[in-house]
This record gives C-alpha cells, sequence and structure tokens, in this order.
C-alpha cells in the first residue's frame, strides 16, 4: 500500500493518507507529534475495519437498525459480506473500511484526490444501488487539512447521503484528564442501549470543559455550517471545523483510550433507514467540507 504524504508549504505539519486502503488519513503531525489516534493501526483496518486515524464511514456513518432501508420506494437489503457489524450485530460504517479501488486523479506535494466509481463496482451496488462517483480532496495548507467530498450521480437516480468521517485526535504531552473539549450550542439526541437515536432531543448549550474521566458516545443534530469543536491541552490546541454540508455530529471519547472524536455526518445514525437526509441530484454534484487545525 502506497502512502502519500501531504506537507503543507507554511508551517512543519504533514499529513498522509493511503488511497488503496480505503483513502483513510493515518497520520497528521505537527513537528513529528502524532495528533491522530492509531490504536490497533492501519493493518488491523485493512484486515478488520477496526477505525483509527481518519477513516470514511461511507454510504452510512455509525450503525443502522437493520439490515434494510427504503429509499424513494425502493427497498435494499444490504447483501452478506459487504459490510461489518458491531457488537450487536448491526450494520456499521459503512462498506469502504480498507476499500483497494480508489484512483487517485491529482496529486501535488500539499494536495491529493482520489475517487471512487460506485457504479463500476457490483458488489457495492448490491448494498448501495444508486451508481455514483465518490470524489475526496485532501489539502494541508496554513496547519489546516481540508477535506472535501463530492458526491456526482453517474444514473438518473438521486443518491441519499447518509456518510461521515471519524477523526481520532489525541494530545501527546497532556494527561487525558486535563484535556479541554469545547462545542457550540447543539441538539442533543437520546440513543437507547444499542446507540441508536429514541426520537428524543434536548437543546444543549455551548460547552467548554476539562474531559476528566468522562466518556462520550453521544449523538447531536441541527449543526450550522462553520461550527467548531475543540480539544486543547498543554501548549497544543485542534480545531474540527464542520465547514459545509455536515449538519450532524458524534462524539466519541471511550473509556480507556487517550482519544476524542469530533465525527462530522451528513446526516444522524440511522437515517438510511428512518430518513431525514438531503440527497444528490442528477446532474449535479453535492460537496461537503470539514477541516482540521492544528
Amino acid at each position: 500500500m502506497k502512502i502519500v504524504t501531504l506537507r503543507d508549504p507554511s508551517a512543519p505539519v504533514e499529513a498522509q493518507f493511503v488511497p488503496d486502503a480505503g483513502m483513510i488519513g493515518v497520520s497528521l503531525t505537527d513537528a513529528g507529534v502524532q495528533l491522530l489516534g492509531q490504536r490497533r493501526g492501519l493493518d488491523a483496518y485493512v484486515s478488520d475495519g477496526k477505525t483509527m486515524g481518519i477513516p470514511l464511514l461511507y454510504p452510512w456513518a455509525n450503525r443502522l437498525s437493520d439490515t434494510t432501508y427504503t429509499v424513494g420506494g425502493e427497498t435494499v437489503t444490504l447483501a452478506p459480506n459487504t459490510f461489518r457489524t458491531d457488537p450487536n450485530g448491526l450494520p456499521i460504517h459503512g462498506m469502504l473500511a480498507g476499500y483497494p479501488r480508489w484512483r487517485v486523479v491529482a496529486q501535488s506535494d500539499n494536495e491529493l484526490t482520489a475517487e471512487v466509481d460506485f457504479g463500476a463496482d457490483p458488489n457495492l451496488l448490491a448494498s448501495f444501488p444508486f451508481p455514483h462517483l465518490l470524489a475526496l480532496t485532501v489539502r494541508l495548507s496554513e496547519r489546516t487539512l481540508t477535506v472535501r467530498a463530492a458526491v456526482t450521480p453517474t444514473a438518473d437516480k438521486a443518491v441519499p447521503l447518509c456518510y461521515g468521517f471519524h477523526p481520532y485526535l489525541q494530545l501527546p504531552g497532556a494527561p487525558r484528564s486535563e484535556w479541554i473539549i469545547g462545542t457550540p450550542p447543539l441538539r442533543h439526541l437520546k440513543l437507547d442501549e444499542q446507540g441508536l437515536p429514541t426520537g428524543e432531543s434536548a437543546s444543549q448549550p455551548a460547552i467548554t470543559e476539562p474531559l476528566g474521566d468522562k466518556t462520550f458516545d453521544d449523538g447531536y443534530d441541527q449543526v450550522p455550517d462553520g461550527e467548531v469543536f475543540t480539544l486543547s491541552g498543554g501548549d497544543r490546541r485542534i480545531e474540527v471545523r464542520f465547514d459545509q454540508g455536515y449538519p450532524a455530529a458524534q462524539i466519541f471519547a471511550p473509556p480507556g483510550e487517550d482519544v476524542v472524536c469530533f465525527e462530522p455526518m451528513a446526516a444522524p445514525t440511522d437515517s438510511l433507514r428512518r430518513g431525514g437526509y438531503r440527497l444528490a441530484q442528477p446532474g449535479d454534484s453535492d460537496i461537503a467540507q470539514f477541516s482540521i487545525r492544528v
């Protein structure tokens, strides 16, 4: 697998992506200090879908409540062996973990674009029968990694947008208990014991607080474009900006791990089954973008 290294022309910041392994981001360093959680590493991601770094969750983020869904009157059943499951047996994080058939279409010292043609892969279409081109452009400049996704239908059929990303952030040199997390005002979605939205929600004010011994696996929606989530500690600060197209979020800070995730999502958990997502329309491209500033 070829690892592509991007270098910021104005700062000692580097990022690495692996197109042959699902276009995953495996590294983001500032003066050599690793700011992405490595967890079990790239090999476990490719072999078992165990997430690390900045994985793409596509075509749905988080979990689904069942293996069937209906879009525009068409009911789809997920094909066996095209997805992985969570401990409760629910389909989780889509179908592109470690996917090898990304094609690099542009590359420079600080920018990379790769794409997947869903319509050209019968295995993908079996579980998500919406032909389209998915293109990711990642750019590193002015201490900011920008990730831009474009979904372009390639048939006379709209494409539901329920995907997301799962950046694992860490702050080496500062104890987890002293990390400070910051969020904008959000609507908190109540989840059941399987991590699925119950339909209940509550407004949550902006917060800036120590992580301490808290854990998170919480869903949110009604996130306006441009909102910023922050993680700071020691002499470092990381900002995750939901630039456009990500009105939902998941905050994940598991017990026993020194990582925090602010996950940009095109729609809340289980939206592919419940509805409430936007569509990429034939003849158009849907663009979504988030960025990480270090």
